[in-house]
């Protein structure tokens, strides 16, 4: 009993002075451990990709794999498993392609487009800009003193940095290119290793189990498979669903816009469907500079693209979100902002997008762990929230 008690005290002093020192050298040392986990999560980029792929192909699969269990009854469930992710990548690269056979060679026109009237757009704003000042003497006085430093912070800049680092900016150009061209072979390697976690995925679960339990005694075992549990619901429901959301909202933006003969088509679908991944403020860093491209072209059209990106967004948040999400975060809107400013600020847009879930998830750890406690103690909401029982002194004359 002695050596047990040793035993768990050695191993936790070991373990706080571990945390202490990694504590200690992330932030006032070299950080060894976060330039270690920079290099690993480089390494095995393939890898986190192919978990990504996995995590969000799985429903796809197990959808087809019902499907052909149903019409091909006597099959294997490794051949009805090899098959379900065969029609799965097929019907995932054909979207794909169907998606950029369309958006592609629009995108690439209203590029052009953009690019040819920009010395007109130029001017426009040139005007607006001249009669702004003319209208506004004191404010013109202060935009060329402002103009002015900046326009000696920009001569100083090329004279003493662009130029010296242009060798360096030729080399970094060829990085990037390599760069690209690294990222997608890793892209093709992580789709090679979904497929391996797809074709095992009930004996990967199986393993991971099997390791808990040998681990954890029993108690902690079935807390830990509720909480992956729990954690998985909220992941899967909001990240798939709001991936579906935003390509719904992007492709309705592409078709109405189209129909309201809106410029610059492709380029707003496609702001407005990726920025719809942030919860909150996703709308509006989309429709602010789709509005403005609008602006430069016709005043008018800009005021209707106004009124139907406010359309567009009550039907996201009020009938289309809730049917594809439903409740799948359970924080309110404060809590949803703050895990949004929060990420953001930490692991930028894909910190926004998944700073939700992970709020979510930790919210509901609190939650779970502060409802444990409480029941320990045999107290409720009804007993903590109850209004205090006045103390009415009994009136004279009625003691016996």
């Amino acid at each position: 009993m002695k050596r047990k008690t040793y035993l768990r005290l050695g191993v936790t002093l070991v373990l706080s002075a571990c945390v202490i020192l990694m504590f200690y050298d992330t932030f006032f040392q070299s950080r060894v451990l976060l330039d270690f986990f920079s290099k690993l999560t480089t390494v095995l980029s393939p890898v986190i990709y192919g978990l990504a792929f996995a995590y969000l192909l799985a429903p796809i699969v197990d959808f087809f794999d019902r499907l052909l269990a149903r019409a091909l009854k006597t099959a294997k469930h490794s051949l009805l498993r090899g098959l379900s992710i065969l029609l799965t990548w097929i019907f995932v690269l054909a979207l794909l392609y169907l998606m950029f056979s369309i958006l592609i060679p629009e995108l690439a026109d209203s590029i052009k487009l953009l690019a040819s009237n920009f010395e007109g757009y130029y001017r426009t704003i040139y005007a607006w800009v001249v009669k702004l000042m003319e209208d506004n003497p004191a404010i013109s006085d202060q935009v060329l003193a402002t103009v002015r430093d900046y326009y000696n912070e920009l001569v100083n800049w090329v004279t003493n940095t662009l130029i010296p680092q242009a060798q360096v900016a030729i080399v970094a150009v060829t990085g990037g290119i390599w760069s690209v061209v690294v990222f997608l072979k890793n892209l093709l390697i992580g789709m090679m290793v979904s497929v391996y976690l797809l074709a095992r995925k009930e004996s990967f679960a199986a393993q991971t189990k099997k390791l808990l339990y040998a681990a954890l005694p029993e108690l902690h075992y079935r807390r830990t498979l509720r909480a992956a549990a729990e954690v998985d619901r909220i992941f899967s429901g909001f990240v798939r669903g709001k991936l579906l959301d935003s390509l719904i909202i992007g492709i309705l933006c592409f078709i109405c816009c189209s129909l309201f003969k809106f410029p610059y088509t492709p380029i707003i679908s496609v702001f407005v469907g990726v920025t719809n991944i942030i919860p909150v403020f996703g709308p509006f860093l989309g429709a602010i500079p789709s509005a403005f491209l609008i602006l430069l072209v016709d005043p008018r059209q800009c005021l209707y693209f106004v009124i139907f990106i406010i359309a567009l967004q009550q039907f996201d948040g009020n009938i289309l979100g809730p049917k594809i999400l439903g409740k799948s975060t359970g924080i309110s809107s404060f809590w949803v902002i703050v895990a949004i400013v929060v990420g953001g600020g930490f692991g930028g847009v894909l910190g926004m997008f998944l700073g939700v879930p992970v709020f979510a998830c930790i919210s509901s750890g609190i939650s779970w762990l502060t409802n444990r406690s409480l029941a320990k103690k045999g107290v409720t909401d009804e007993t903590m929230f109850a209004p205090a029982a006045e103390n009415v002194s009994a009136p004279a004359g009625s003691e016996k």
